[in-house]
């Protein structure tokens, strides 16, 4: 009897913490405010799941990922002095293949940052696994499999950034190399031999192991080097290597590597290349990606499907550790929805901020730019908000995007939205119809939620623009070309008065390298588009100098 109610209590309790599926089908409404708390947990629960996946995005989960290195006999290999002249020889080729000299080259090229302090509150905040700071850089994170352990890395690795000296997750990683990374493991484990590893490592058998696993895999991913630095290219990753695969949705996973690898004109021949999205705009949306190409399923979901064809993955077993693993994706999910934007204030003293120009900037964005962007109630049309402190009026009430996400043609760069076409082919996957997940190309892209917009530059989906000042100027007038850099100090790597890249005379020296120049005139770059039908009307401008002075400063309370 005893336990027979212990049973049914537990069972209720199951129930009751888990009482709200969200709806992830095609035209799902989304109300005002967005879905900050997608499965309706309560107010203890929503912290608990929230906190389970942030360590999550920190250190990747899943652990039947494709690509799984052994971890201790590669950081020997790379950073240990030998004089031995065969190991000193293999050590020679290694690195200079990979360009690595030591194991912690690896983490900083990457683009990896270093976690949150203890000091550091609210967005800058994260919980840290087993409530310790690692000393290891956020994203970079190992998985214990058949007796030895392997590194791979996390969601954060591109969805974390560093804004004036705060780690922010959630936030599109300017700098991020996870593409290149990929690219040069294939090109070192092509002249890597399993037993020679081993021998002149001191791997265990456990770890040889591992590391033909993870070669195996390799040789069904294919890669392609992004155009620009900052962009990303897993959408060409994950559907040149699905090439590779048996087109049988129903194959079994021995049946699922095709003898004859399928061709793909679209992206063999053309750049998709996008940046990272932040995560704080997921909540006011029903369809997903740059495009809105993603019409259905839940995003976090279909990411990690896609992330593990593109490192080569298992999909049977995959499937069977999502199915066994559900809990996971749900905390997974809710993090990435209660991620919060970071405000302008916390940086930049909130008197810097014109409350009359962002008040008359308003008026501007409400007649020009909420038809496609949304509205946002501000704090300083509130009765009585002239008693509190001008940080406190600068922030938003409420977020009213639209019910159903829109798609857009505004004639920006189109190559991202046509390398979609070939991501059409996921839709016969047995695990997307399973799931509902839905991919169909779009013929533009989605004016997104303006939320953290001041944080976001550079502009547009291929980073096209390098502050608001050059989006608000007429496509033919924008600059050719620009350097970025690192947001280290508001007062150098920043203009406010524009809000992003600072240009010209006033570009920091130390950016001024091949990797840091962005040249808009690559195929895949262009910076034309938004400006005819929104800002330019019988071929002249709408806005005044004085117009989109007042824009900016409004567009940077958001």
């Amino acid at each position: 009897m005893k336990t027979y109610i212990l049973a049914m209590f537990t069972f209720l309790l199951s129930i009751s913490a888990n009482a709200y599926t969200p709806d992830w089908s095609e035209g799902t409404l989304i109300p005002e405010g967005g879905r900050e708390n997608i499965y309706q947990w309560s107010d203890t629960d929503f912290l608990h799941y929230k906190n389970q996946g942030k360590i999550h995005t920190q250190i990747y989960p899943v652990t039947v990922t494709g690509m799984l290195p052994p971890y201790a006999p590669i950081k020997k290999l790379i950073d240990e002095d030998s004089n031995n002249p065969f190991k000193k020889w293999l050590q020679g080729i290694l690195q200079g293949i990979s360009g690595y000299k030591t194991f912690n080259d690896v983490l900083k090229n990457l683009g990896l940052h270093p976690y949150p302090k203890q000091t550091d509150d609210g967005v800058y905040s994260v919980p840290y696994p087993n409530n310790i700071r690692p000393d290891e850089l956020m994203g970079f994170g190992l998985i214990e499999r058949n007796g030895a352990k392997g590194f791979t890395f996390s969601c954060a690795a591109c969805h974390s950034s560093n804004l004036f000296g705060k780690t922010v997750l959630g936030m599109t990683n300017r700098f991020s190399r996870a593409n290149e990374f990929f690219i040069k493991a294939k090109r070192v484990m092509a002249v890597s031999d399993p037993l020679i590893f081993q021998a002149y490592t001191g791997a265990t058998t456990a770890e040889r192991k591992l590391l033909e696993e993870s070669m195996g895999n390799l040789r069904f991913v294919s890669l392609k080097q992004p155009i620009a630095l900052g962009l990303d290219t897993s959408l060409a990753q994950v559907s040149l290597s699905l090439n590779r695969r048996s087109k049988d949705p129903y194959a079994s996973y021995s049946e699922w590597y095709a003898t004859f690898p399928r061709h793909d004109a679209i992206l063999d021949n053309n750049p998709a290349d996008s940046k990272p999205a932040v995560w704080w705009n997921l909540k006011y949306k029903n369809r997903w990606l740059s495009d809105g190409s993603v019409l259905s399923g839940n995003p976090i979901f279909t990411n990690i499907i896609w992330n593990e064809i593109g490192r080569g993955a298992d999909l049977v077993k995959l499937e069977k550790w999502l199915d066994e693993n559900s809990h996971v994706i749900e905390e997974l999910t809710t993090a990435v929805f209660s991620i919060q934007a970071p405000l302008i204030t916390d940086f930049i003293p909130a008197e810097k901020i014109d409350l009359g120009r962002a008040k008359l900037g308003e008026q501007v964005f409400n007649t020009n730019c909420a038809k496609c962007h949304g509205h946002y109630d501000k704090a300083w049309n509130v009765a009585g908000s002239e008693a509190l402190p001008l940080k406190d009026q600068l922030k938003t009430v409420q977020v009213r995007y639209k019910e159903k996400t829109p798609v857009v043609d505004v004639g920006t760069d189109p190559y991202r939205r046509l390398g979609m076409k070939s991501l059409e082919q996921l839709n016969d996957l047995a695990i997307s119809k399973k799931n509902g997940i839905v991919i169909k190309a779009q013929p533009g892209y989605v004016p997104p939620p303006l939320v953290g917009i001041w944080a976001r530059w550079p502009y547009f989906h291929n980073n096209s623009i390098p502050n608001l000042c050059a989006l608000l100027t007429p496509s033919q007038r924008r600059p050719v070309a620009y350097y970025s850099g690192e947001a280290n100090n508001p007062a150098t790597d920043f203009d406010l008065e524009c809000n992003g890249y600072p240009l010209g005379d006033k570009t920091p020296k130390v950016w001024m390298t091949r990797d840091h120049y962005f040249d808009t005139r690559k195929k895949g770059l262009s910076n034309a588009g938004h400006d005819e039908r929104i800002f330019i009307k019988d071929g002249k401008e709408i806005l005044s100098k004085e117009d989109k002075k007042n824009l900016i400063v409004f567009l940077q309370t958001l």
